[in-house]
């Protein structure tokens, strides 16, 4: 069984290591993680190597998709809320509520595909 040798440290590898991190952590702080794990990834897509750019990008990418996800959810949420007056307000916001743990299923699974990805030296 031969091994090989441990690819040579590529700039923006461990940032994108650490997004990821946070990116999974962000379940549990109210996605306050995931805040500063964007933050993190466009300060640090400045000089990183083609093979930690495409994850940052990826990441990125993943954060803007649910980050906006969220806030049309959000306001289909206070139009739902105000419809309760009429009861059509309670299935809207079943259905915003059932779309909203989808977004956040998303936002995870891709996150951590992402993170094996990276650790698997595959390009996003």
């Amino acid at each position: 069984m031969s091994m090989t040798p441990p690819p040579p440290p590529q700039p923006g590898r461990t940032s994108a290591f650490v997004v990821y991190v946070l990116y999974l952590l962000s379940i549990p702080s109210a996605a306050l993680f995931a805040l500063v794990g964007v933050i993190l990834a466009l300060v640090s897509r400045d000089g990183a190597s083609p093979f930690a750019l495409s994850h940052l990008n990826d990441q990125i990418r993943i954060w803007f998709i649910a980050f906006w996800w969220n806030v049309a959810l959000f306001l289909v949420g206070i139009v739902g809320w105000i419809l309760t007056i009429v009861l059509i307000g309670f299935p809207i916001l079943w259905i915003v509520g059932i779309l909203w743990l989808g977004v956040m299923i998303w936002f995870t699974i891709k996150s951590f595909l992402g993170l094996l990805a990276l650790l698997d030296n595959r390009m996003r």
